[in-house]
């Protein structure tokens, strides 16, 4: 370049050299992950790239709200923390409360390095029902009954809104098992013994989720807005079929059968795109689902093409071993070789973060895995919004036991009820119920009991027994709203015989049932309602007309008792909504509800469902009488 001097060439050199370095550094300040408008895909491989080992296994590493501080998320890199059953800020926590929670927690997550948000997860598995003054519907044994998808839509976004008021995007629901064996503890959670009503069922995915938009590949997951949250279809595979109904068991059933009775929903729930799938407890034919990498890995992820990510269930890894935590280098090598992305551990992640760490630095389980794992969980978080709007707010708070969302579950309660007998003979039927009558009696163990009508995953893991633990209607005090202002309504728990004698009753409601429990601790072998509940059918209905209310998470023993019962109604576990009872039982709204499980005559015919040979019911698959309303709309 003649006439330029040196001088002036220097000048030139460092003029391009500080360009060369501005152009460098918005580069670097400009990150493709955190923009909106970049390709999913794009954003994914960039984040993923930017992020070292132990970011990525901190990603798989989801705590128990017990022990996730903000220095815990942001030292450890954790990508989840989870409420357990029961497990809450304080008793009776506001939604303020709650969002300061998520909130402080999430704050340890963006200011991490790279700022990847943490999602929180809660079992809101009938509403949101771990927090208190929450819209409680009924359990998914009584939503069965009811066949209606659209209804099922509408409880998930109702429910979705009420997590969203806590400021939580995800639940672990909705559980898609099949239950095949009345003795299980968990069978509430099952919407029916037929896995076609099953399918139907998962439509709760699009009210939790939202509708995937049309054209949707199948298998990606969706989330559609801040009043939507994250679902998960659970427990891959088989957990409704174990052997006598035992949790956590053996599921002892050919290929056709598993593939059959307990993976329909999961085509359902996919097609839906659940954002998230989480593995059974359960074996299938003596091999630990935590552990099945065919089915994990080659069936759900490689065929089914699901590109959510798979969740294991609470310290479920753990169990792959008996007794449990036995070898936790071979539960941590089986469990995420066999495909499981996010893993459950409450309390020891320590010691999780660091095996997992060695075995892949010593190439026990490949980087490959890792990766995958990690991509799955990021695309879930930035389908859900979470990059762009990480923090909790009050938008919602209102929503939280609304009374919208009470008058669907009343809905659901008057839609779940199945009219087992009505009257001692056809030509005089019992129900619907007079309002008006001089005196009516109201008697047994759950007529006053909203924990009881509740039952399992209520405020607590196990629930409760009593009417101080959250908010809602009891039976007793909706069939009060409901009679006559002029009608006298005796109430008594466990009446005597001179109660019984003295009084001239028009008719009794007794309603008795199952105590609250949840998992192992509701497994049966013999099905009975506690003495209390018998002694009061025996001693009422042996002098009054009477209709006994049957609350239970299952089809229990009753054959023995049915003869002096007037009428009789499955209530199953109708939540806090008990006014949808009494709309039915005195012909506000007529009985619609068919039986979506068979109704044994002994514990000794289990397990017997619709179809098997040796049917033989004391009400069959689809029983229900029906009564048409009194009142004109």
């Amino acid at each position: 370049m003649r006439g330029v001097s040196v001088y002036t060439m220097g000048v030139l050199v460092i003029l391009l050299c500080c360009l060369a370095a501005a152009a460098a550094a918005a580069a670097e300040g400009y990150m493709k992950y955190k923009d909106p408008k970049q390709p999913l895909n794009g954003r994914i491989k960039d984040l993923m790239k930017r992020m070292t080992l132990e970011e990525k296994i901190g990603q798989m590493t989801q705590i128990e709200r017990a022990n996730a501080t903000a220095d815990v998320v942001r030292n450890y890199f954790i990508g989840s923390v989870l409420s357990g059953g029961g497990s809450v800020p304080s008793e009776q926590a506001s939604t303020e409360t709650w969002i300061n929670l998520v909130n402080g927690i999430q704050k340890g997550a963006m200011s991490t390095r790279l700022g990847i948000p943490m999602i929180y997860g809660i079992d809101a598995v009938h509403g949101h029902n771990n927090v208190y003054n929450s819209t409680i519907f009924p359990h998914n044994v009584g939503l069965g009954v009811t066949r209606d998808p659209h209804l099922m839509k509408r409880i998930g976004a109702a429910t979705a809104l009420e997590v969203r008021a806590t400021g939580i995007p995800y639940t672990f629901a909705p559980c898609i098992a099949v239950c095949r064996d009345p003795r299980w503890g968990r069978c509430y959670e099952s919407y029916s013994e037929d896995p076609n009503i099953v399918r139907k069922m998962t439509e709760i995915i699009t009210g939790l989720q939202g509708d995937i938009p049309a054209g949707s590949r199948k298998g990606v997951p969706y989330v559609g807005g801040s009043d939507k949250i994250a679902a998960c279809a659970k427990h891959y595979v088989g957990d409704g079929g174990t052997t006598e109904g035992i949790n956590e068991n053996n599921t002892v059933i050919n290929q056709h059968g598993l593939f059959s009775i307990h993976m329909p929903g999961y085509y359902s729930a996919i097609s839906k795109g659940v954002s998230t799938i989480m593995v059974s407890y359960t074996s299938w034919n003596g091999k630990k689902m935590h552990a099945n990498r065919d089915l994990v890995t080659g069936f759900l992820k490689n065929k089914l093409r699901f590109r959510g990510f798979v969740i294991s269930d609470w310290q479920g890894i753990d169990r792959i071993t008996s007794p449990p935590h036995a070898n936790y280098s071979y539960s941590v090598q089986a469990g995420v070789g066999a495909g499981i992305d996010m893993i459950m551990v409450p309390y020891d992640y320590t010691e999780f973060i660091d095996e997992l760490t060695s075995q892949v630095k010593n190439n026990i389980i490949p980087m490959t895995r890792i990766d995958d794992a990690v991509r799955r969980i990021l695309r879930v978080k930035f389908t859900m919004g979470l990059f762009e709007k990480p923090y909790a707010d009050h938008t919602y708070v209102n929503q939280l036991g609304s009374q919208e969302h009470r008058e669907i579950a009343r809905e659901a309660v008057r839609k779940s009820l199945v009219l087992l007998k009505n009257g001692k003979s056809k030509n005089k039927p019992l129900l619907p119920l007079p309002k008006k009558a001089p005196k009516i009696l109201i008697a047994g163990t759950h007529a006053d009991n909203l924990g009881y009508q509740c039952g399992g995953w209520t405020i607590t893991w196990q629930g409760l027994n009593g009417n101080n633990h959250t908010r809602g209607t009891t039976i007793l005090k909706a069939i009060k709203n409901t009679v006559d202002p002029a009608t006298q309504v005796v109430y008594s728990e466990n009446p005597d015989s001179s109660l019984l004698k003295s009084n001239k009753f028009s008719y009794a409601i007794v309603v008795v049932g199952e105590p609250a429990y949840a998992e192992t601790f509701g497994d049966s072998l013999n099905l009975t309602i506690p003495d209390q509940g018998i002694n009061t059918i025996n001693n009422v209905c042996g002098v009054v007309k009477c209709l006994v209310v049957l609350i239970s998470g299952r089809p229990v023993v009753i054959q023995p008792y049915l003869p002096a019962m007037d009428a009789l109604v499955a209530a199953w576990l109708p939540g806090t909504e008990g006014q949808g009872v009494a709309d039915v039982l005195f012909g506000d709204y007529g009985f619609t509800g068919k039986l979506a499980r068979t109704w044994f005559k002994s514990a000794d015919q289990l397990p017997m469902n619709v179809g098997d040979k040796h049917y033989d019911p004391l009400f069959p698959f689809g029983f229900g009488l029906t009564t048409k309303p009194t009142k004109k709309y």
